[in-house]
């Protein structure tokens, strides 16, 4: 066949030219003379498609991964190899060099192409609301019919602060841009829903108790109509602690441990455990603090009657023998609970 273009007859056709002039004319690549790519100025996201990244990248992979994005291979290539350079940066713009190769139609062809790469800086939408004290969730810390200790707020701190060091690694809105300290306990403001549901969590862990959420619409998203909430997530922990004594379902029970999920505890009279759900919280009854506990003396022991020192008036108290006294000796202290006019030795 005749090409048109070089007047050849006896070279391969590709279409109505011949092989050389097609590959005179062919692209390997095409690339934009320049591109544009917005990136964060906090943290290096990079906005692709209309959405931001979450990737914390360094700059000049940012800049690889935008030529990546822009080159189109021509689908008669085969087995290409597309090499990138980036020769210099000067302020915001990057000029780069992409040198490519690749077989087409059996022939090894290469060529090179010049671009320049602009770098905007702006603020991405997450990194604008945490500039402007954003958050999504407050945590109320309370404690039920109690003033919270010293020492637990600082256990509530620091179970706040690991907890958002831990989640930041997913959610760039994990930090708490305000701490309330109120009379009746701590609002710990958290950036997102997501990470104060953690934290809720925590909290609950260390110290059990009962989690309400109340949701409280804030304003209306005037591109969609969909409203825009916050959550309040209180956390009420309980008015007893480790080592006081409760009533529950009728029996006195010394408190030994308080989990996320329940109350663990013995009861005096019988020294029988108890496993207490923790939503069955309200129906728990503090009846005395640890701090009561009083220091007797045995003074007295028969098979029917252990006799003791009341440490309120010294009179002597018989109380009826039990098993579990039966190691006790005259003479050996021992600890005590005064609950409704009624003794308990706690052994």
């Amino acid at each position: 066949m005749f090409c048109p273009e070089c007047g050849s007859t006896d070279k391969k056709m590709v279409g109505d030219i011949c092989i050389d002039c097609f590959l005179k004319e062919f692209q390997l690549i095409t690339l934009p003379e320049r591109i544009e790519i917005q990136i964060c100025s906090h943290c290096n996201s990079k906005l692709e498609e209309g959405k931001w990244s979450e990737e914390n990248i360094p700059e000049e992979e940012i800049i690889y991964r935008a030529l990546e994005r822009n080159i189109e291979i021509a689908d008669e290539v085969e087995n290409e190899i597309i090499n990138l350079e980036i020769e210099q940066i000067k302020g915001t713009i990057a000029d780069c060099y992409v040198e490519a190769t690749g077989e087409v139609r059996g022939t090894r062809i290469e060529e090179t192409h010049d671009c320049e790469v602009k770098i905007l800086k702006t603020v991405c939408p997450t990194c604008s609301k945490i500039q402007s004290g954003y958050y999504e969730t407050v945590i109320q810390f309370r404690a039920d019919s109690r003033e919270i200790k010293n020492e637990e707020y600082a256990k509530a701190d620091e179970i706040v602060e690991r907890t958002l060091i831990k989640q930041s690694s997913n959610d760039k809105l994990a930090y708490c841009p305000q701490i309330a300290k109120l009379k009746e306990g701590y609002d710990y403001y958290i950036g997102s829903f997501k990470t104060g549901k953690k934290v809720a969590e925590n909290l609950k862990e260390e110290f059990g108790g009962i989690i309400k959420e109340s949701p409280r619409l804030i304003s209306e998203d005037k591109s969609t109509g969909k409203g825009l909430y916050r959550i309040w997530i209180s956390l009420r922990i309980p008015e007893f602690e480790i080592d006081d004594f409760i009533r529950y379902e009728g029996k006195i029970i010394k408190v030994t441990s308080i989990g996320k999920n329940s109350v663990v505890g013995v009861e005096i009279s019988a020294d029988k455990k108890h496993n207490i759900p923790m939503k069955n919280m309200e129906n728990i009854e503090l009846v005395k603090k640890s701090s009561e506990i009083e220091t007797t003396t045995i003074i007295s022991k028969s098979p029917q009657f252990l006799q003791i020192l009341d440490p309120i008036d010294y009179s002597a108290v018989d109380l009826d023998m039990d098993e579990r006294y039966e190691d006790l000796n005259v003479g050996d202290e021992i600890k005590l609970i005064r609950i409704e006019n009624n003794i308990y030795l706690l052994i």
